[in-house]
C-alpha cells in the first residue's frame, strides 16, 4: 500500500510538472492601415485650338478637359503653371512659332477645389483660353503655342 501510494505521488507530481510546463500564454497583434489621400489623371492631355481672324472680331474661346480622380473624401485643389510664355502670374502668352512675338490669353479652368469621390467616379476638369480681339488685331499670321501644365493637390 505504501508503494501504490507513493507511485500515486510520483505520478501526481509528474502531472503538475506536466501541466507547468504545457501551460498557455497569450499575446496579441495590432494592425493599423492608412489611406492615403491621392489624385490621379485619367486624362492628362487636353489640346485647345483657336482660330483667330482679326476680320471676325470679338473675343475667341477654345475649350477643352481632362479627367481625373481622388481618395474618396480627399480634398483637392487645382493649380496651373501660367504656361511657357508667362508675362507674370496670371499672364499666360502663346508664342509665335518662329518670331519674337506673343498673343495674351485668359486661360481658366472648373472646377478650381472639391472633394474626391474614388477611381469609379472621375471628376472632369473644363478648360478653356480666350483671346480678345484688341490682342490678336495685330499679330502676325502664323502658328502660336503654349504649354500649361495643371496640379491637383490632395
Amino acid at each position: 500500500m505504501k508503494t501504490r501510494f507513493l507511485v500515486l505521488l510520483v505520478v501526481i507530481g509528474l502531472i503538475t510538472m506536466v501541466s507547468q510546463a504545457l501551460a498557455a500564454d497569450t499575446g496579441t497583434v495590432n494592425i493599423n492601415a492608412n489611406v492615403v489621400g491621392t489624385c490621379k489623371f485619367t486624362t492628362n492631355t487636353a489640346n485647345i485650338s483657336v482660330t483667330l481672324d482679326p476680320s471676325q472680331g470679338g473675343t475667341q474661346t477654345g475649350n477643352g478637359s481632362l479627367e481625373f480622380w481622388c481618395t474618396k473624401n480627399a480634398s483637392y485643389t487645382v493649380t496651373d503653371d501660367d504656361g511657357l510664355h508667362e508675362s507674370g502670374p496670371n499672364g499666360n502668352r502663346v508664342k509665335h512659332q518662329s518670331l519674337n512675338e506673343y498673343i495674351p490669353y485668359t486661360f481658366s479652368y472648373s472646377p478650381t477645389s472639391g472633394t474626391g469621390n474614388g477611381p469609379q467616379t472621375p471628376i472632369t476638369l473644363s478648360v478653356s483660353a480666350s483671346f480678345a480681339q484688341s490682342d490678336y488685331t495685330n499679330a502676325s499670321v502664323g502658328s502660336y503655342t503654349d504649354t500649361v501644365t495643371i496640379t491637383i493637390s490632395p
